[in-house]
């Protein structure tokens, strides 16, 4: 097919806006402003009359179809392009492709392109060349104008089509920077624009309609803003530049104040921070069973909530148990499987407890990805059917919000290029994507209250976070001209405090249990959502490390006579009178500084020489070494002891002598007729970081507190030498929490699919403290999913495998994958425990199931997990060989994931120095601990089968210790389905394609 002209049309917004749906509104971010919302849901109305003159006189839209998403293994399969001029389409293109290969039948469903209609259209050349002579060098929009940029340019003579391509995804984002997604599909039914229907043309004509919505868009954000960002880094040859500086020529001497943009946006009241609930004045009030009970009846507040509402007896209960611990200041551990509906149980009772007592309630998960499809979805839907609705936030960490003030001085400063990989890329093409962050960052806090960077679109490996967001220890706090109110994370911080609901992530509510409830709200009650991630991430949380890296950190920070805060301290105090008994203890510190600098090196040196101790780890560039008894009784650990008590000596006199001068400075700071001396607060946040790395440093080398395990990081590659680390790990994170934690709090729900061994709750009782809790004080419940696991969920136990120690292991492993594949037709997901068997296995099987007609992917060293699992997702057939985090957290619904091998139980190897240290202090360590987390592994493993009423899928388990050792029960008993089959590798294949016809 060749060029097909068509006449003018119309591609104004069409005058249907979605009078049935709220289209505009589902997409909209929840807590948008009001004034905000309004020049959104105006902006279709305003794009069918306003005018823009010379920038959209000759204007390409183009879009391409393919083969699939592989720039290297895939082709064209169609161009579209149509000529704007105004509001008016004047010219269009579009062509079939003969890939010279088949389309995929996934690809043939998506596009409705077959074989048969491009077998006689023109070869990729001949029908780039044709594309090359219509848009003859015009300006060509595309969305994600990478993806068709990059095909229509490895094409010979690709690159003839046009000089100027401009990516409307990026664009959209810096104009809409309100909206939940910038998807093409989902913008053109908000705005009301042409249906896409991932067909070339017609994803032409959405964008078209787009394109006017997209400059009304970018007209609305501040006049001095729009210069600001057209006047940034005029080096930097930036795709966006020309069209801001043109919709500029309005107001060209505009001028621009972020503060005052956030002023006018924060100008509405704060409202009030709640009380903490141990201080109110009555008995705090829970819910009734009654009223949770009628709540999830037909007709009830859930069923408001969802379109097609189905009662789940499970999700009610859920709830009910949910406001008893509520009511009785109680724990609960409630393990609940997948289609219970958790979020809505644990949310309903948890925030009608907030609403009647105006308190602040708190959930936290394991995720930022999960914390936000909470505030995106359910906490928005319950806000609508709530009486007097709800309030709620999120909080999140430091560089997860965009630091305004290192945002202004990034329109100056110079951009960190050498801060991140160019693979491959230009300075100028990674310039171009931080100017773009810049501006989308920009965009976004002129229209939002609160929000964090997560939701902008920004390409986190083409942008280095200190680009836009500080840490903890980098920020200036009073010294900001944002802080508090103004800032998007200590103003979160404050408005959390006046919400009913605030949502987190497990580390940071473990950071706050470390820093003594500084960090979040007053909260005494607690869901803990996805909890058997729980104790891991305290333990990664609550650790104490001592390394090179950190030590670098450090003295930087500190600096000597002349730098640093050491030096500004200095130099403030040798001009001010009042603070001059402080030079000579600043110019002690730093010559200890220095000294200690010496000490440093030769410390990590000794570190380093532990090497010699470590077992061998074939292809890491790193190892482990438990800092047991044997370590600490050799030679090595002699001289790292040695040098670490002169470094801490050394510095324990520089902290001495700091902390002295602090004081001096911090009297003469709270003279109120004395200038401020920002010098100060550097000194202390220094002295702080100072003070954590001695104690550090201490506790790991005495090793006097018995509740910490303690081990090294260790380079083996010549290029991780200045990586190694020392850590020390509490080993009973149970004990601490119950010690630590939950003497402050009222209640706390504990919620996850896979907490219970066998029906028994004993692990995760031990593991969480609940154990030690008094009698009565905590219950635990465990739920049927909603899901018919029985009927849509097989396990089979493969018998005769050798041992997966042995020998013959690998070859027959791949004999019986190779019959999971083929009897499967793909679609199956491998979850090996070790990255060298999995390397070998891909290695064996890849080319007999290429002969087949199978294709089998693996996640390389350095690969991204997001891509590959949307590759995987979207390949119907594909199969896929992965490594731990693939185990839990990856959704692959439907007919995509048909199966899921595990080649060997996942136990923790006998090297970790937890399962060391646990060994040598229990006998029963192995059965109390590695047994129940391999048996949860393999439970978190099957859930990636079933994530919908309509899933099916087969788990087999390829280590043959499940029927020939005595623990293998305990697997088989803690399977989700009671369909389980023990059978001969033989066998296996037989049975899969069986159940395959079946299902």
């Amino acid at each position: 097919m060749g060029n097909d002209r068509k006449e003018r049309e119309s591609v104004a917004v069409s005058e249907d806006n979605g009078a049935e749906r709220d289209c505009l509104g589902e997409i909209l971010l929840s807590d948008t402003p009001a004034e905000v919302e309004q020049a959104y849901r105006s902006l279709a109305e305003r794009a069918r009359t306003q005018e823009f003159g010379l920038i959209e006189d000759d204007v390409i839209v183009l879009d391409t179809e393919t083969t699939g998403l592989s720039f290297s293994e895939c082709q064209l399969t169609e161009i579209a392009a149509v000529r704007l001029r105004g509001r008016e389409v004047v010219d269009t293109f579009r062509t079939f492709v003969n890939p010279g290969m088949p389309i995929p039948k996934n690809i043939q469903a998506l596009t409705n392109i077959t074989d048969l209609d491009v077998a006689t259209a023109p070869s990729p050349r001949e029908a780039v060349a044709q594309l090359a002579d219509f848009v003859a060098g015009a300006p060509v929009l595309a969305h994600n104008a990478t993806f068709d940029r990059t095909f229509i340019e490895r094409v010979p003579g690709g690159h003839e089509v046009s000089d100027l391509w401009v990516d409307t995804l990026a664009l959209s984002r810096i104009a809409l920077p309100r909206l939940s997604t910038h998807k093409l599909q989902d913008m053109a039914e908000a705005f009301g624009c042409a249906s896409v229907s991932h067909r070339a043309l017609d994803d032409v004509h959405a964008l078209a309609g787009m394109w006017r919505v997209i400059l009304c868009a970018l007209s609305d954000l501040p006049a001095g803003l729009l210069v600001t960002l057209a006047n940034m880094h005029p080096d930097v040859e930036w795709a966006y530049r020309p069209i801001i500086s043109y919709l500029t020529l309005a107001e060209p001497d505009a001028t621009f104040s972020l503060a005052a943009e956030r002023k006018r946006l924060l100008s509405s009241a704060p409202a009030s921070p709640r009380p903490d609930v141990d201080e109110l004045a009555t008995d705090a009030r829970a819910p009734s069973a009654d009223e949770i009970r009628a709540a999830f009846e037909p007709g009830g507040l859930t069923s408001r909530m969802y379109e097609s509402f189905e009662p789940r007896p499970s999700q009610a209960q859920m709830a009910e148990e949910v406001r008893s611990a509520l009511a009785t200041s109680t724990m609960r551990a409630i393990e609940a499987g997948t289609g219970v509906g958790k979020s809505v149980a644990y949310l309903l009772p948890l925030a009608e407890y907030a609403k009647l007592n105006k308190v602040t309630c708190g959930v936290a998960t394991k995720t930022n990805a999960l914390t936000d499809q909470l505030v995106s979805h359910e906490l928005p839907a319950l806000a609508k059917v709530l009486p007097g609705g709800l309030s709620y936030a999120c909080l999140k960490g430091y560089d997860h919000y965009p630091c305004l003030y290192r945002l202004n001085r990034s329109v100056d400063a110079e951009l960190p290029l050498d801060d991140v990989a160019s693979n491959g890329r230009s300075r100028n093409t990674m310039a171009s994507d931080m100017l773009t962050a810049i501006a989308v960052t920009y965009a976004y806090a002129c229209q939002s209250v609160e929000g964090d960077v997560d939701a902008l679109g920004i390409r986190w490996g083409s942008v280095p976070r200190s680009l836009l967001t500080v840490t903890h220890k980098e920020c200036k706090r009073r010294e900001c001209p944002f802080y508090p109110n103004l800032c998007m994370l200590h103003g979160a911080r404050r408005r959390a405090a006046a919400a009913d609901i605030v949502v987190t992530n497990h580390s940071l509510l473990l950071r706050n249990v470390e820093a003594d409830g500084a960090i979040l709200p007053p909260v005494r009650n607690w869901v803990v959502d996805e909890a058997h991630s729980f104790e891991a991430e305290a333990r990664r949380q609550w650790a104490l490390e001592v390394s090179a890296e950190r030590a670098r950190t450090l003295f930087e920070t500190l600096g000597g006579s002349k730098s640093g805060a050491i030096g500004a301290a200095s130099a403030f105090a040798a001009s001010n009178e009042a603070a001059t008994p402080a030079c000579g203890l600043l110019a002690k510190a730093a010559n200890s500084v220095a000294t200690a600098m010496i000490s440093s090196a030769n410390f990590f040196d000794a570190v380093r020489a532990l090497s010699a101790l470590a077992p061998r780890s074939g292809g890491y560039d790193m190892v482990t070494l438990w800092l047991g008894e044997e370590a600490r009784s050799s030679d090595e650990w002699t001289a790292v002891g040695a040098t670490g008590k002169e470094l801490v000596g050394r510095l324990a006199a520089a902290r001495h002598d700091l902390d002295g001068a602090h004081k001096i400075l911090a009297e003469r700071n709270s003279d109120d007729a004395a200038p401020s001396n920002p010098s100060t607060s550097l000194l202390e946040d220094a002295c702080r970081e100072l003070g954590e790395f001695i104690d550090a440093c201490a506790t790991i080398i005495e090793a006097v507190d018995d509740s910490y395990v303690f081990y090294a990081e260790l380079p083996q590659a010549k290029r991780r030498i200045g990586q190694e680390r020392l850590v020390a790990e509490k080993l009973d994170i149970g004990a601490e929490l119950a010690d630590r934690w939950y003497p402050e709090m009222r209640s706390v729900t504990f919620s996850s699919a896979t907490m219970s061994v066998d029906g028994d709750f004993s692990h995760f009782n031990g593991s969480s403290g609940l154990s030690l809790l008094k009698e009565g004080r905590h219950r635990e419940v465990s739920l049927p999913s909603g899901y018919d696991y029985d009927r849509n969920m097989s396990a089979i136990a493969v018998r005769d495998l050798p041992d997966p120690r042995d020998r013959g292991y690998l070859d027959a492993l791949v004999d019986l994958l190779f019959d999971v594949h083929v009897s499967m037709g793909g679609s199956v997901l491998t979850l090996f425990t070790n990255r060298r068997e999995m390397e070998l296995a891909h290695a064996a099987l890849e080319p007999r199931l290429a002969a087949r007609g199978l294709s089998v992917a693996m996640q390389e060293r350095g690969s991204s997990v997001r891509r590959l699992s949307r590759r995987f997702v979207e390949d119907r057939d594909l199969s896929l060989m992965a490594l731990k985090s693939f185990w839990e957290g990856f959704d692959a619904a439907g007919d995509t994931l048909r199966c899921v091998v595990i080649p060997k139980l996942p136990f923790s190897s006998p090297k970790d120095p937890l399962v060391q240290e646990r060994s040598a202090r229990d006998r029963a360590a192995w059965r109390r601990w590695s047994l129940p987390e391999a048996v949860l592994e393999v439970k978190q493993a099957a859930g990636r089968l079933i994530r919908t009423s309509t899933d099916a899928g087969v788990l087999v388990l390829a280590d043959s210790r499940v029927c020939t050792k005595g623990y293998g029960k305990v697997f088989l008993n803690s399977m989700p389905t009671k369909s389980v089959s023990t059978l001969g590798a033989d066998m296996v294949g037989r049975y899969l394609e069986s159940w395959r016809e079946s299902h």
